[in-house]
């Protein structure tokens, strides 16, 4: 099972929702692997402290022109969909950051002219989350760390996934709005969290994130986080558009106080453990036992 945690915009509390459920499932027994596709501003191990015992760096492989064979024929430079590569003169210049290591330019160069050379961008560290407050099951974790100045987070994304385990719940906590990197944590998932709050910017970005959710055509419902009285207009909107609203989180400076802190609300306020629990029972029925404490 795999469910995405996503937001039209930064600041509406993914991280919350994503670690919190990891706990609260977690406190049940069920097998979680929390992975953190935020590469460029990961923070679910402020929450967390695992102890990362795996670090991998992540490169990719861009064209290096060898200038003694290339002809200047620009059959790489029409190839190009990303005008990673140029004709400047008498070379062929390369743009690493424009560059997407599809690798189509080396297979096309008739002189052999083009050898592919690994670039680093970042790295993925993994590790393990022991057991909360309420026992229970470790917490496999993982998270991306693109470098500083690097601008393809997706790669990244792709290599964290590979750590998607069969059997287990995956929960991947996706970067903010709905550009690539986002697109790569949402594809494939078999259930999208969308974590939004009752303001208008909230609402604006939650139609951008509903729009790419369906579009990829994945199950989704919304988590109002700063919920007030009325949801902002947040619940007549859901309504009106079909979308579940699957957890309302108050706006509470006890809740503010406990995040700035990097606590859990799961482990600091009981109840939240049930609710999360209640939230997920909605999700995959049957799936975490126990009725009751719904």
């Amino acid at each position: 099972m795999v469910i995405a945690v996503a937001s039209g915009k930064g600041g509406t509390g993914k991280t919350l929702v994503a670690v919190n459920l990891a706990l609260a499932l977690a406190g049940e027994g069920l097998e979680v692997r929390l992975i953190d596709c935020d590469v460029e501003e990961p923070n679910d191990h402020l929450f967390l402290q695992p102890e990362i015992r795996s670090s991998e760096r992540v490169e990719l492989t861009v064209p290096r022109i060898d200038p003694d064979k290339c002809d200047l024929c620009r059959i790489c430079v029409d190839f190009c969909a990303y005008n990673a590569l140029a004709l400047a003169g008498d070379r062929i210049m390369v743009f690493d950051e424009l560059c997407h290591a599809c690798g189509g330019c080396s297979l096309l160069c008739p002189r052999e002219a083009v050898r592919e050379e690994p670039v680093p961008i970042g790295r993925v560290e993994c590790g393990l989350v022991k057991a909360g407050k309420y026992g229970g099951a470790d917490i496999s974790f993982c998270h991306g760390i693109l470098d500083i100045g690097e601008p393809k987070a997706t790669p990244i994304v792709r290599r964290l996934k590979e750590r998607i385990g069969e059997g287990a719940v995956n929960i991947l906590d996706g970067g903010p709005g709905s550009g690539c990197p986002v697109m790569e944590t949402v594809r494939g998932a078999d259930y999208c969290l969308l974590v939004t709050e009752p303001t208008q910017f909230g609402l604006h970005d939650l139609r951008m994130a509903l729009e790419m959710v369906r579009e990829l055509d994945i199950p989704h419902g919304v988590v109002i986080n700063k919920y007030i009285l009325g949801g902002g207009g947040l619940d007549t909107w859901c309504a009106e558009n079909g979308v579940p609203v699957l957890l309302r989180i108050a706006y509470k400076r006890e809740y503010a106080s406990l995040y700035s802190r990097g606590l859990n609300l799961v482990e600091e306020v009981p109840e939240w453990r049930e609710r999360f629990l209640r939230m997920f029972r909605k999700i995959v029925p049957n799936k975490v036992e126990g009725g009751a404490r719904a």
